[in-house]
């Protein structure tokens, strides 16, 4: 039997999901009266090379939007007003917002750093019960963090379609898609309104005749699939049709850090401190998800263009001195084959990540009575304990207390600590 076929069209309201509008250019202006009503583009360092991460509804009025260059943001808006990224002040206002949202209704999923999707249950799916908690979820926002931080909250059938609802509406809004009662609706957005709609995807739709939200619906489920070329055609398919199709499980494959440097961490020799740092920062997280890793990456990208990466692979790990003495292996390695004279960006990944109980000792690293005990790793090593004792350190004394050589500093104060897409970082990493 088709694996969608055991799922039932919704014909209830079942979700409520909340998006954070222009969150961190928000929080600045909550912070900061003197930002209030201006332009302004959040940064990630303080030079006209860089872009936008963010930029407040005021920007946004000029064209300027996430992923704008602010030499030409700054051509677009003269008067527009820059603000370097303070990543652990907008972790701070997302634990402080969603714990407010819990005194209303319960956050099933944080999907990102400034959205959640959260059930509605029992009678909180009738219509004026769920636009009731929306209310109170908006004025207990005002009342407890602050006016400036606004919401748009989308309430659905399913989160997919309660997500889309989100963007209608903005900023501070509220869209309701009622089951059966919202197709004309969404056929007045275009493609790419769409969750899960990229350039990329819209391309291969048009290529296969498809350019309105109302010929993907017209689709029949096979030929969903056939366009995507794969299942997640047709999930998409009866999620745009109000199916509440579960997310997929994921484990995590990658724990990575990257950082485009500050122009005074571009001489090699400086760049290598912010990667050491980095490097530790990736192994402390890689303990907290009690994983052990076997593979590491490095990849640089010059001022000039050049770009080099290369992986090397050890036993089964999880201390901060392997993965140390790999970087510096392949740190030697890239500076004899680029010959780089400033960096711009540095990343790093561990991955082939493995449980505990999938990782087995290597024999010749373990004395013989060990060996003979059990091959499976049951207990740390004496580097693994020195790295969780590196760790509780600086969670108690504070970042920098404790380092494995030099702990460089920044204009935000932190490295590598950023909020990704849909991660949202532990407050404990700021002090890594």
């Amino acid at each position: 039997m088709d694996e969608m076929m055991t799922f039932k069209p919704v014909e209830t309201l079942n979700w409520l999901f909340l998006d954070l509008n222009s969150f961190f250019a928000s929080v600045e202006q909550q912070e900061d009266p003197a930002l209030r009503g201006r332009p302004v583009a959040v940064v990630p360092m303080e030079t006209d090379s860089t872009c936008a991460i963010a930029a407040s509804y005021e920007a946004k009025a000029y064209g300027i939007k996430t992923g704008t260059k602010i030499f030409e943001a700054k051509k677009m808006c003269p008067d527009l007003v820059c603000v370097l990224a303070r990543h652990d002040q907008y972790v701070r206002y997302h634990k402080r917002i969603f714990a407010e949202v819990e005194n209303h209704i319960h956050v099933s999923k944080i999907c990102s750093i400034d959205e959640a999707a959260c059930a509605l249950m029992g009678t909180e799916r009738r219509l004026e019960n769920a636009l009731q908690i929306a209310a109170k979820i908006k004025d207990g926002l005002r009342q407890q963090v602050g006016e400036h931080v606004r919401c748009s909250i989308g309430i659905a059938p399913n989160k997919f379609l309660a997500k889309i609802a989100t963007d209608m509406q903005k900023p501070d809004g509220l869209t309701v898609l009622e089951p059966g009662n919202y197709e004309n609706l969404i056929y007045k957005l275009s493609l790419s309104d769409l969750t899960g709609i990229g350039m990329n995807m819209r391309r291969r739709l048009e290529r296969n005749g498809i350019y309105t939200v109302k010929q993907l619906w017209d689709l029949n489920p096979k030929h969903a699939r056939a366009v995507w070329g794969s299942v997640e055609g047709e999930r998409f398919w009866y999620k745009l049709r109000g199916y509440d199709i579960p997310d997929k499980e994921t484990n995590k494959r990658v724990i990575g850090h990257s950082r485009v440097l500050d122009p005074e961490h571009r001489p090699p020799e400086k760049a290598f401190e912010i990667a050491g740092t980095l490097t530790i920062k990736a192994a402390s997280r890689l303990r907290r998800y009690e994983l052990y890793a076997r593979k590491f990456v490095l990849q640089v990208r010059c001022v000039d263009g050049g770009r080099w990466a290369m992986e090397t692979s050890f036993s089964p790990t999880q201390d901060n001195f392997t993965f140390t003495k790999a970087l510096q292996r392949l740190w030697q390695k890239m500076l004899w084959d680029l010959k780089p004279t400033k960096l711009k960006k540095i990343a790093l990944t561990i991955h082939d990540l493995h449980k505990p109980s999938e990782v087995t000792l290597d024999l010749f690293e373990m004395g013989g009575a060990d060996a003979e005990k059990s091959k499976v790793r049951k207990e740390p090593d004496r580097y693994v304990r020195l790295s969780e004792a590196m760790d509780k350190i600086g969670q108690k004394y504070g970042k920098g207390a404790l380092s494995l050589g030099v702990c460089p500093k920044t204009k935000a104060g932190y490295v590598g600590t950023k909020i990704a897409f849909t991660r949202v970082p532990e407050p404990e990493e700021f002090n890594e």
